[in-house]
């Protein structure tokens, strides 16, 4: 298992390999000067590389093998013999044990730590063959909490609250020294939200007690109610942790705290509102992980696909992200701005506030204390020489008109607008007071975007539809009834029937045609007839798609799309 004598320095593979330049590591050598840490994980601290790319270079040079243990399903045989704390302690993951081989595959961070495979030998019987395979920390981390279960029982602290009685067992679990019991707690229920992969934390006082809920694909779930008496503490925490101000309580506040979980960083949006009973506090994680999705992962079609990437093949002009509060705008957004983020090019972002830390991209917050607004801020971004422009969103006639201005100079512009579908993007623009000739010519295109709530795999259940729903979706043959899925629930999904979310989206890519009907101030029917000859589809159609493929089911589109008029 020793290391070739002439094998390439990491560094060195990934300059060769395009993915870093000298100058990079060069800083990441500086870095290693001061604190020591292998140079990988100085290139993945510093945002140089993924950890994903680290672990497959480095699999490379070593000719090992990698794995991707967000895609690994782990054997609970192999987990029975590493003890947790030797696992996290040597960042490594047992996965596989297959007796009859007499051989047992684990994942590990580092491929030469002798320390950490002696303890392995030492643990396992003499004659069982050990198989290694690379893996990133972060995931090694992540993976440990899944499979081990959580470090810190929430259980346990309330009930070393309420009793005074020390829960030695999550003590135990924890590598930190014993602290204040609500210090624990707080970090158990932010730790909780997490890996329920929650979007909201909702503190809610009532007049006896603590309402906490969470917010899991889309819908709020209530998870605890505590006593009335733990909320002062709890949220003193938590304005400490945010940076607010702990003595004010009858003004809204507003902080920011950053968290590594599972071995990955995560940032909470803390927001502090009086209520009669007390503060509310609600708090939005920023899952860097998921906040940036390739763009071939956001579940578009091909022809979706084909569009988006052709949006942003023009250099110049505005492109338009439009969708009610939590429909994912940011995220894609994002993702289009990552497909097309290299050294070439300067990008420059006006955000309110800057929600995930990008690589490469100088990204501003508009602060009001400041004195800088989103109008502002573009006029100060065209003197910073940008190539792209991202305009967190056009609520007003000067923000409107400066996006346009730096669309109508030669720069490309990404930006959100409050509208409820593509087409309606073009009557809010002139109700905000842009005129129709500036717009024509201007706007490369307006995606509409929704999220809907994924069935579970493991528990939908099959049904035929009835005449009505055949109607909805368009189909007037029974016969080709396709087959439709129900919600049901299992423990897999909580016993809710659905897992995750997805987008479904409309894209109207403008060209000659439709800017002469916007030039003319056409009516809403006549645009869209016009974008329907040239295959526009709607939010209901992508849709009604999804339910058709078994994704999603009819009563979740109903949810957020209106389909009355197909009824």
């Amino acid at each position: 298992m020793s290391a070739s004598a002439n094998r390439q320095p990491i560094g060195q593979v990934l300059i060769a390999r395009g993915v870093i330049s000298e100058d990079q590591l060069r800083i990441a050598l500086l870095e290693q000067l001061k604190s020591n840490l292998p140079v990988g994980k100085l290139l993945v601290s510093l945002g140089f590389v993924s950890e994903a790319t680290l672990r497959d270079a480095l699999g490379e040079s070593l000719g090992q093998k990698s794995i991707d243990l967000g895609r690994a399903t782990v054997d609970p045989a192999a987990l029975q013999l590493v003890p947790k704390d030797v696992a996290r302690r040597h960042h490594l993951l047992p996965l596989d044990y297959a007796p009859e081989l007499r051989r047992l595959t684990v994942a590990i961070a580092d491929h030469n730590d002798i320390v950490a495979l002696d303890k392995l030998r030492a643990l396992v019987s003499a004659d069982l063959l050990i198989d290694t395979v690379l893996a990133g920390e972060s995931e090694i981390a992540r993976a440990i909490d899944q499979h081990y279960g959580y470090e810190l029982s929430i259980d346990g602290i309330l009930h070393e609250i309420e009793t005074g009685e020390i829960d030695f067992r999550s003590l135990a679990a924890s590598s930190d020294e014993y602290s204040q019991p609500v210090v624990r707690l707080v970090d158990a229920l932010l730790t909780d939200a997490v890996k329920r992969e929650a979007s909201d934390i909702h503190f809610e006082p009532e007049a006896s007690f603590l309402r906490i809920r969470y917010r899991i694909d889309g819908i709020l779930r209530q998870i605890r109610a505590l006593h009335k008496s733990y909320w002062a503490a709890m949220a003193v925490r938590l304005k400490v942790m945010s940076g607010m101000n702990i003595a004010e309580m009858r003004a809204p506040q507003d902080g920011r705290i950053s968290m590594s979980i599972g071995g990955r960083d995560v940032d909470f949006r803390c927001a502090a509102q009086p209520t009669i009973h007390g503060e509310n506090m609600v708090l939005r994680i920023l899952d860097r992980q998921k906040g940036i999705v390739p763009l071939d992962r956001l579940g578009l079609d091909e022809a979706q696909l084909e569009q988006l990437r052709r949006m942003m093949a023009r250099p110049e002009g505005i492109i338009l992200v439009t969708g009610p509060t939590g429909s994912g705008k940011t995220t894609t957004l994002y993702s289009m701005l990552n497909h097309i983020n290299e050294e070439g090019i300067n990008i420059m972002t006006l955000e309110d506030p800057v929600e995930y830390p990008m690589a490469l991209i100088r990204q501003t917050s508009v602060a009001e204390a400041a004195k800088l607004d989103f109008a502002n801020g573009i006029r100060s971004m065209m003197r910073q020489d940008p190539d792209v422009i991202l305009v967190g969103e056009i609520r007003d006639a000067e923000t409107a008109e400066m996006a346009f201005r730096a669309a109508m100079t030669g720069h490309q512009v990404f930006s959100t607008l409050h509208t409820n579908s593509a087409l309606g993007a073009i009557p809010r623009l002139l109700d905000i007071g842009v005129l129709p000739d500036i717009m024509a010519g201007n706007i490369i295109g307006v995606i509409a975007q929704r999220l809907v709530r994924k069935l579970c795999p493991h528990c939908r259940k099959p049904h035929t539809p009835g005449k009505e729903e055949l109607r909805m979706l368009g189909i007037e043959q029974p016969r080709q009834a396709p087959v439709l899925y129900h919600p049901a629930g299992c423990q897999l999904c909580d016993f809710q029937g659905y897992r995750g979310r997805i987008a479904i989206l409309e894209i109207l890519r403008m060209d000659d045609d439709l800017d002469d009907l916007v030039l003319r101030r056409a009516t809403h029917r006549e645009i869209r007839m016009a974008a329907a000859t040239k295959g526009f589809r709607t939010l209901a159609d992508d849709g009604l798609r999804r339910v058709v493929e078994g994704v999603t089911a009819l009563e979740e589109v109903m949810r957020v799309i209106d389909l009355t008029e197909r009824m």
